[in-house]
């Protein structure tokens, strides 16, 4: 990189740090940032220059940008961290108070896609529970829940509970363990109305199989804003793999799957 390509880049970075600082320090959540020919002018930069430092914020999810209006301060992003948790413990966690609005509770017959996931019958009974889930007023998420009537027949006796896993856990059917399958997709026309979608309609969506022991006793979609949400998935560096033990016919001693062994020892 020459030495004009390297003050370019750095005047970029200052636009795009200056306008973080803003945000950080000033401005709230839907105010408007200086205009694109102002910071043109203050840091004596083209204005293609200027876009390129909001393009960055804008994809980090600290912009947004609404058709005719201008760019403005974006709400605060939920990190979406892979636990076995509730949409109200996660949010209580960061300090927002969870609502939820039921749109459906009833005892259904399971679609054959349901009955895979809950590894059931077709057409056997279901509790289905569809809402919308919300955070200091705001929707954030479209659930449906699908727990099997067999399993937990008392689930929706007094209504439907609040917290699914703490219901469950009260049936003696605590969650142990999950699995997710995440994508990316574009909301209908239902859901961008029910979590209060504008032109950007992206969402994430997940589905979650939910085992009590080794018996699957929940299966939820949902249909999260993707203006409001990331992922976050801790990694670790991989430990070394067990490599099972097998006995030689005829033989007290065991030796290491897929090694042989040789007069000199294992290779």
């Amino acid at each position: 990189m020459d030495e004009s390509e390297q003050g370019a880049a750095h005047k970029y970075l200052t636009v795009r740090d200056h306008l973080a600082t803003l945000v950080a320090q000033e401005l709230r959540v839907g105010d408007a940032i200086p205009s694109e020919r102002h910071l043109s002018q203050q840091f004596g930069l083209s204005r293609m220059t200027v876009r390129q430092a909001v393009d960055t914020l804008v994809t980090d999810g600290v912009l947004v940008r609404e058709q005719g209006r201008g760019t403005f301060v974006a709400p605060q992003r939920i990190d979406f961290e892979m636990r076995l948790t509730t949409f109200g413990e996660e949010m209580r966690r960061r300090g927002m108070e969870p609502a939820t609005t039921v749109l459906t509770a009833q005892v259904v017959a399971a679609t054959p896609d349901v009955a895979t996931a809950l590894e059931i019958e077709p057409r056997q009974k279901v509790h289905f529970l569809y809402r919308v889930r919300s955070a200091d007023g705001t929707p954030i998420c479209i659930e449906q829940v699908w727990v099997p009537v067999a399993l937990a027949p008392t689930l929706f006796d007094d209504g439907p509970p609040a917290s699914m896993y703490e219901a469950l856990r009260e049936l003696g059917l605590a969650p142990e363990w999950g699995e997710d399958t995440l994508s990316a997709d574009e909301a209908t026309d239902t859901e961008a109305s029910l979590l209060g979608l504008g032109d950007a309609r992206a969402v994430l969506r997940a589905e979650r199989r939910t085992y009590s022991v080794d018996s699957a006793t929940m299966f939820s979609r949902a249909c999260y804003r993707a203006d409001r949400y990331s992922v976050w998935v801790p990694l670790r560096a991989p430990r070394p793999a067990l490599v099972p033990r097998r006995r030689l016919p005829g033989a007290d001693s065991v030796v290491p799957d897929d090694t042989e062994a040789t007069a000199g020892g294992r290779r």
